[in-house]
């Protein structure tokens, strides 16, 4: 699933695109939605919440998530599209532009007022006007022996993390993903550097945590089973970690550096 820093950036190109101008084009391809027309518009406010999108038009609002496969992107009117056209699960054009969804997980339609029912459960949104760290350092604390690579994944806890800075952070703060949450010394001080991190990172196409932008020396330990560890050189270990196998998740860390 994408990070929240990526949504963040998805919702920037949204509302440039689409906020304050007449919607010429609604085409919801959801079953349940299909009917829906939301023109003229025009679209009032595109904001995200973790890794939720909320497109606001008058009194509606459009909810999506890019899940594992989907991605929105904006085109000229006319220009041809990079992915296929059987993959857009939603189009909102202007006269100028168009924003196509393709594949993805949650496109649904619902009133405005209560788009709490589907973004309320989340937790201060690392990049959000709610973020509040001292909340998200408690949420991490309320269950001392849950691993701590996945309380730092549960969107209810803080929004907008997910596998790769879940494991670029442990590695960061010295910690196993599997360590038990209530043996970490100072969850504020990891708390504080996950929003840091993402914030850095925010207007950048090509995430790095390392400081370093050359491809393969962007992340500590991400994506990196097998390889030398950037700081001491011992092979990193990678592994699975979840709740149970559905939720399951690859893990990736220093054996000397992380403990």
């Amino acid at each position: 699933m994408p990070e929240g820093d990526t949504v963040w950036r998805v919702a920037g190109q949204l509302r440039e695109a689409l906020v304050g101008e007449p919607l010429t084009v609604c085409d919801i391809r959801v079953p349940r939605f299909a009917t829906v027309d939301l023109t003229p518009g025009p679209v009032d406010e595109v904001v995200s919440r973790g890794k939720h999108l909320l497109i606001r038009v008058g009194e509606q609002s459009v909810h999506t998530h890019l899940k594992m496969e989907g991605d929105w992107h904006v085109y000229p009117v006319g220009a041809r599209w990079r992915r296929p056209a059987w993959q857009a699960r939603i189009l909102l054009g202007t006269a100028k532009r168009v924003a196509v969804g393709f594949q993805l997980g949650i496109v649904e339609v619902l009133p405005r007022g209560d788009e709490d029912l589907v973004v309320g459960h989340l937790g201060p949104d690392l990049l959000g006007p709610d973020w509040d760290p001292a909340v998200a350092a408690s949420n991490l604390a309320a269950d001392p022996a849950r691993p701590v690579g996945l309380a730092m994944l549960d969107q209810r806890v803080l929004a907008g993390i997910g596998n790769e800075y879940r494991s670029e952070l442990c590695f960061l703060r010295g910690l196993r993903p599997e360590r038990p949450v209530g043996t970490v010394a100072d969850l504020a001080g990891l708390v504080d550097l996950a929003h840091r991190t993402m914030v850095a990172n925010r207007s950048r196409v090509a995430r790095t945590t390392t400081g370093d932008r050359r491809p393969g020396r962007r992340s500590w330990v991400y994506g990196r089973t097998g390889k030398p560890c950037l700081r001491c050189g011992t092979l990193v270990r990678g592994g699975v970690l979840g709740e149970d196998a559905s939720s399951e998740r690859h893990i990736y860390f220093c054996p000397r550096c992380q403990s």
